[in-house]
């Protein structure tokens, strides 16, 4: 245990090695999100499906450059609210990215545990959801609790399992080609019945955006990794390349072998439906239980960022020090574990996640805008250390396709909007409670101490 003084918290573990961030990225990023979106993504593009996910991963690919220039720099926890905040120096604005980068994370873990007790755990035992979702978020706090290094263990063994059950898919639908099944024609065709291609495949890819998110997660991470500055960029981008190439293999296996307006109407069974047609008689409970490790998975994650993303906020004085507080035995933050999972069990048991996934995606490409745009304002920071830099072009043309993306010329419907500004709504609410919380605090210890 490291030696503390009376005064000053604990650090981090580190304990992240490349091998492990590789996998930390890889997990976040193939999540519970592919198992989800392919029929939600076909009914708005028709059968070109493979094309929204390619474009996503072109998007998120871009951005990634400028996290690895930052996390570079500033290695430490927090991810873009500390960008922002350095960049910008306008405390609203950086509660405001922290607010949004944390409901993604909460909500993303919140719709996981739905899934998990309303879905995957009934193909074998059925159970109240309302009671199961929530032992769930505990369930995972306590492993969060435990240590980074158990969490980031537990992480590679159900990313491998989650990605045997998309290769399944893929080895089913090459099976069923090389046996003459399949039509290739439906790789070309575009959804224009009420819409332009252009808005049907920028519609498509903003929702299948949400399945490329995550490798954002993971410089929340970098207190807890070993010489976060040198892995960082190959962990980061070689993880983005394996998701991606598995979600367009996965995407065009699915338009092979089941029209557009099936995968649509499967919603999300679409890859059960895949699964029937190119390997007819492959026992489901194998693929729902593999279902069920990877909404496991990327509920973990997703609740280790939210963490460390409060943790780091609490170090910079942007929000209360006590949710900065480190466990001196297990050196996790477990104030803000308790916080966060707090967050998490309220919403499985009140909130219908369903209709937040569109919301998420639309509020983290502002937070990636904003990004691409600090790190190009951050060039005038200097720093005493080697670090990644992106080609200056690179985060300039990010920051215009997230905000296209935003903008309703994308196609977005109105619903993400609205939902979008009642979240913001809350999130400002929020800031003022910590405003007045961290005035009063600074007050508190601008007092003399009594004599």
């Amino acid at each position: 245990m490291a030696e503390v003084s009376a005064t000053q918290e604990p650090a981090l573990k580190r304990v992240i090695g490349p091998k492990l961030l590789l996998f930390f990225v890889v997990g976040d990023i193939i999540g519970t999100g592919v198992y989800a979106l392919t029929g939600q993504v076909a009914g708005r593009v028709g059968g070109a499906l493979w094309l929204p996910f390619l474009l996503a991963f072109v998007v998120a690919f871009m951005t990634a450059f400028s996290y690895l220039e930052l996390v570079g720099k500033y290695p430490k926890a927090a991810g873009a609210a500390l960008y922002t905040n350095r960049a910008f120096r306008i405390p609203f604005l950086t509660f405001m990215v922290a607010f949004a980068v944390m409901c993604s994370g909460i909500t993303s873990a919140s719709s996981a545990a739905i899934a998990f007790a309303d879905t995957y755990l009934k193909e074998f035992v059925d159970l109240p959801g309302w009671l199961i979702a929530p032992l769930f978020i505990v369930g995972l706090a306590a492993i969060n609790f435990r240590g980074v290094s158990e969490s980031v263990k537990t992480n590679v063994v159900l990313t491998c399992i989650e990605m045997s059950g998309l290769l399944i898919i893929i080895g089913a639908g090459v099976w069923a080609v090389l046996n003459g099944s399949g039509d290739a024609g439906r790789l070309v065709e575009i959804d224009t019945a009420d819409q332009t291609a252009l808005v049907a495949i920028t519609s498509a890819t903003s929702l299948a955006f949400f399945a490329m998110v995550g490798f954002e997660d993971s410089v929340n991470m970098a207190e807890e990794c070993r010489d976060p500055v040198r892995i960082f960029p190959k962990a980061m981008l070689w993880g983005m390349v394996v998701a991606a190439t598995i979600y367009v293999l996965v995407s065009l296996t699915s338009s092979l072998l089941v029209p557009a307006d099936e995968l649509a109407a499967a919603k999300s069974d679409a890859l059960l439906k895949v699964l029937d047609v190119g390997a007819p008689g492959f026992p489901r409970e194998v693929f729902s239980a593999i279902g069920l490790f990877a909404v496991i998975n990327s509920a973990l994650i997703n609740m280790l960022m939210a963490s460390r993303l409060l943790y780091g906020m609490s170090n910079e004085r942007i929000i209360p020090k006590v949710l900065g507080t480190v466990h001196p035995l297990r050196r996790t933050p477990w104030v803000s574990i308790v916080f966060t999972s707090l967050i998490a069990i309220v919403l499985v048991s009140t909130v219908d996640i369903s209709v937040l996934g569109g919301t998420t995606a639309l509020l983290l490409l502002v937070v990636f805008a904003i990004v691409n745009v600090a790190v190009l304002v951050l060039r005038r920071e200097r720093v005493d250390h080697p670090h990644f830099r992106a080609p200056t072009i690179i985060p300039a043309l990010a920051a215009v396709f997230c905000l296209y993306l935003v903008s309703p010329l994308s196609g977005r419907p109105a619903r993400d909007y609205a939902i979008a500004a009642i979240l913001l709504s809350v999130g400002i609410l929020l800031w003022l409670v910590n405003w007045f919380l961290m005035r009063s605090s600074e007050t508190g210890d601008r007092t003399p101490a009594p004599r």
